[in-house]
């Protein structure tokens, strides 16, 4: 029995349920073909006792330390960070432990940051690859577990877990041109961003597809004060926008209406992820809903599958939603 001096031990549980040690420790890792009764008595004695595993020793039998490891980057928006948050929750309800760090995009810094989590043993990788310079720091790395990609957009990355950019921006178009805008204006996200380039490009298909000349695209860097930049950049003749994030979308009818312009009646405005701020804003903000908790599930599903070395979950982007509120009205 354990004594007040130490914690319980695999020997202490052995004792309580009445079998060897080695019984003990096949019924924690998993192994099969033990009996369904002793089983149940292994893990009421565990729990009677308050027995915790040695994840380190266990890792030794399994060559597995149950961890995956995330890398975002140094300053996080809403996007990496709600789907690095449902990474760790999805992780948590298959049993699994995370260790996370960060890292800025250049090559250095992200070859660095999975250095770090390899020699700590963990058994798969999500990395949050917005940028491609994040992706190509990958090449000629020797994958020793493996890496799955977060929010690429649906640019090609190998595993990867993301949102259809190109379907979000195309909703959030068609809801305006729907409306009757045929003068609406982009204001985009950072160009090294591949999501940002991916709405961009969609933004001028929609207008191309409806016989429509693209109205100059305003550059933010996805910041609210961005944003309230690009309302004295306007084109004079638009009648809507289309904010590639809502924080930038909040900061434009910030602009607009200290202005004194009115939204939506002079001008509707649309943004992209669908963050907690979109809802209580004045108005309430139309915008592209971003399920980054599936994104998270997903990744943890395709790096389970990767570290069994089971086939992998068919590859699918996953559809965003268009959610109409009040920043946007009929011409």
């Amino acid at each position: 029995m354990a004594n007040g001096n130490r914690g319980p031990s695999m020997h202490d549980v052995a004792a309580r349920a009445g079998v060897s040690h080695q019984t003990v420790s096949r019924v924690l890792n998993d192994f099969p073909g033990i009996r369904p009764e002793t089983r149940d008595r292994v893990l009421a004695a565990i729990d009677e006792l308050g027995y915790r595993r040695n994840l380190a020793a266990r890792a030794l039998v399994t060559g597995r330390t149950q961890t995956i490891g995330m890398i975002g980057p140094e300053i996080p928006d809403i996007g990496p960070l709600s789907t690095l948050h449902g990474v760790e929750r999805a992780a948590r309800a298959a049993g699994l432990h995370t260790m996370m760090t960060s890292a800025d995009p250049a090559s250095e810094s992200v070859r660095e940051a999975l250095d770090f989590l390899v020699g700590r043993g963990v058994d798969a990788i999500a990395l949050v690859a917005q940028q491609r310079s994040v992706r190509e720091a990958l090449e000629g790395f020797d994958e020793r577990v493996p890496v799955i990609h977060l929010l690429t957009g649906g640019d090609p990355a190998g595993a990867a877990a993301s949102i259809d950019q190109r379907a979000g921006a195309r909703l959030a178009m068609d809801h305006l041109l729907d409306l009757g805008h045929t003068r609406i204006q982009h204001v985009s996200g950072p160009p090294s961003y591949t999501e940002a380039q991916l709405r961009r490009e969609e933004y001028g298909a929609a207008m191309s597809d409806r016989g429509l000349e693209p109205l100059e695209i305003i550059e933010g860097d996805w910041t609210t004060d961005s944003g309230f930049a690009a309302g004295s950049a306007l084109d004079p003749t638009a009648t809507a926008v289309f904010c590639g994030n809502d924080d930038m979308a909040l900061g434009l009818i910030h602009a607009l209406v200290t202005a004194g312009r009115d939204v939506p009646g002079d001008i509707s405005v649309v943004g992209f992820d669908d963050t907690p701020a979109s809802r209580h804003s004045l108005p309430p903000l139309t915008t592209v809903h971003q399920d980054f908790g599936a994104v998270g599930a997903w990744a943890v599903a395709l790096m389970i599958a990767a570290r069994d070395g089971l086939e992998p979950p068919s590859a699918e982007l996953i559809a965003p939603t268009l959610v109409e509120r009040s920043s946007t009205a009929p011409l």
